[in-house]
């Protein structure tokens, strides 16, 4: 496939460090495949120690988030996936947005996680911050509900 074809060519794919990561992923682990794209795995470092120091940083939080995004993008590279990452250090939504400018990737790949509420009314969402605040296509995949079973 001619480069210049591809409509994908970055993937710009934000992760929580949690089990919802995996919907994602599974998603965007096609998405590549079909389009020759490259992943950019992000994850928002938030803590106290990532906010004050930032790249400086070196708290244990820190260092469970660097090996987490190698493990997974070793993962995908295993699988023929070219992927690299990165580890922004605040609040997700603006650290999301600067992501996607410095990248300058093509799609970000994200999931959600429905409404909140009281949550994102005092303090916004990251997708919602950034899907108003680029000008490339937002894919926003809502993570699965575990339901409760019925009762017997």
């Amino acid at each position: 496939m001619k480069a210049e074809s591809r409509l994908y060519r970055k993937i710009l794919v934000p992760l929580e460090g949690t089990s919802h990561d995996a919907s994602i992923l599974n998603h965007v682990r096609e998405l590549a495949r079909q389009h020759g794209s490259e992943l950019i795995l992000i994850h928002i470092a938030d803590g106290w120690s990532a906010r004050f120091f930032g790249p400086e940083s070196d708290s244990k939080e820190v260092r469970e988030d660097r090996e987490y995004l190698e493990s997974c993008t070793e993962k995908l590279k295993r699988e023929g996936i070219p992927a690299t990452w990165r580890l922004g250090y605040g609040q997700p939504g603006p650290e999301l947005v600067k992501a996607v400018r410095e990248t300058q990737c093509d799609l970000v790949a994200m999931t959600t996680h429905g409404h909140r509420w009281m949550e994102d009314v005092l303090f916004g969402s990251a997708s919602s911050e950034v899907r108003h605040s680029v000008d490339i296509p937002v894919l926003l995949l809502r993570t699965e509900k575990k339901r409760s079973s019925p009762a017997k």
